[in-house]
């Protein structure tokens, strides 16, 4: 009942909210002027000049991302629990071995858990190396395979879980998981709302409970949102991977799409145990420069999904160039790992100009650490990846990920991984 009412409250402000949220700018004679973060300028203005001060460096701007935008997420846990609940070894015909896992967040058994569902290509020498993903449908929703587990699921409008339904196998089309196992590539997944459900009042669910103080029934300033909570169950699967003989735990690629890019860049940020970092289309908040007035704004962002930032991020609503941190220093977080920033030409929203611009301003850390950048300050042509160390394309099409876009994170892991 408390929960049905948070949430028909907050339908009502989401309401409210579209009725008066500012329209979106996509001129760019209106963009303005803005002077971005520096991010090899330490906090008193002494210059980063070496790997060694970077490393220093790099810790300021984790706590400035931590204080102002993403909040604190806790510490590790010392052991985290796995139950592997199914194998299959011929599964998919025969093309990989399917593992299905329960990684839990506590000691209870009836507490909150994720479902891993993993994929080993049956022909490729061990250990290999891996895509690690979070999905929005439920893992049953990326592949027609009859063996997945049907999951509970939340329900986009009325939010409300349910079990998902045998007609969901294989709806989703952003991942292309047998031409990843043809490559030589795991594949792993999870459904991101098993982790915390995406909604405004969703502090009832989820993993973010579990970390609350004693007696504590608000939010501190710096809690961690629901894009830090993404991101720890990124980090505990990677736990999971970690002590699987198949799976090379030093080659894990994580991709993430739209607010799941946002949540790959922050985990990419947090765990360093990730080898490479893929985000598509993931826009404000994300890989696009915030202090450029074009597209989706701080505004929208704190108007819409509030929950998935800390309280502090609501201060800088209408005072971008305020934020002591902006888009390319959460990719330079990354560096010298690689790194793949992607656009959609009718994705104005997302701004892929500014994600572009975001890539080549995180170019100057990734050169101090010897790993290069992206060779070119020039916004390249629809379906022309650039591939260094800091990969980029804009392609034709909408907000989605396409067949195009796998056949570029998979060539990247190629050039980076194998």
């Amino acid at each position: 009942m408390l929960r049905q009412l948070v949430i028909n409250s907050g339908l009502l402000l989401c309401l409210n909210a579209a009725a008066q949220m500012p329209p979106a700018n996509y001129d760019e004679a209106r963009v303005g002027s803005y002077t971005l973060p520096a991010p090899l300028v330490f906090n008193d203005g002494k210059p980063v000049r070496t790997p060694k001060d970077w490393a220093k460096r790099r810790a300021e701007i984790l706590t400035l991302f931590e204080t102002n935008m993403f909040g604190r997420s806790p510490k590790p846990p010392k052991h985290t629990r796995f139950e592997v609940v199914d194998v299959d070894k011929n599964a998919l015909g025969g093309k990989a071995v399917r593992t299905q896992i329960s990684i839990y967040f506590s000691d209870k058994e009836n507490g909150p858990k994720e479902s891993l569902l993993l994929y080993v290509p049956s022909a490729a020498k061990r250990p290999v190396p891996i895509f690690l993903t979070l999905n929005f449908m439920g893992n049953q929703s990326v592949i027609d395979d009859p063996g997945i587990k049907l999951p509970i699921i939340w329900d986009w409008k009325t939010h409300q879980p349910h079990l998902a339904a045998e007609s969901s196998r294989g709806k989703s089309h952003e991942f292309q998981v047998e031409k990843t196992l043809a490559r030589g590539y795991a594949f792993a997944t999870i459904y991101y709302q098993e982790i915390e459900p995406d909604f405004k009042g969703a502090l009832l669910d989820g993993i973010r409970p579990l970390y609350s103080k004693p007696g504590q029934n608000q939010p501190i300033p710096d809690d961690w949102g629901a894009i830090g909570a993404w991101a720890y169950g990124l980090s505990r699967a990677m736990d999971y991977l970690e002590q699987n003989k198949d799976i090379d735990a030093k080659r894990v690629a994580i991709m993430g799409h739209s607010r799941l890019g946002k949540t790959a860049l922050w985990a990419g940020a947090l765990d360093k145990r990730f080898a490479m970092v893929i985000a598509n289309c993931s826009g404000e908040g994300g890989a696009s420069l915030m202090r450029r007035n074009y597209g989706e704004t701080i505004h929208h962002l704190v108007d819409s999904f509030p929950y998935w930032f800390d309280g502090n991020f609501q201060k800088f609503d209408d005072h971008a160039n305020q934020l002591p941190v902006d888009a390319h220093e959460l990719i330079a977080l990354t560096a010298p790992r690689p790194v793949y920033i992607t656009g959609a030409q009718d994705d104005q929203w997302a701004d892929p100009r500014g994600e572009f611009l975001a890539a080549v301003a995180a170019g100057p850390v990734y050169k101090l650490l010897g790993a290069g950048d992206l060779g070119t300050d020039q916004m390249p042509a629809l379906n022309q990846p650039i591939m260094h160390t800091i990969g980029f394309h804009v392609r034709e099409g909408k907000h989605e990920v396409t067949a195009f876009d796998w056949d570029q994170f998979l060539r990247f892991a190629d050039k980076n991984l194998q």
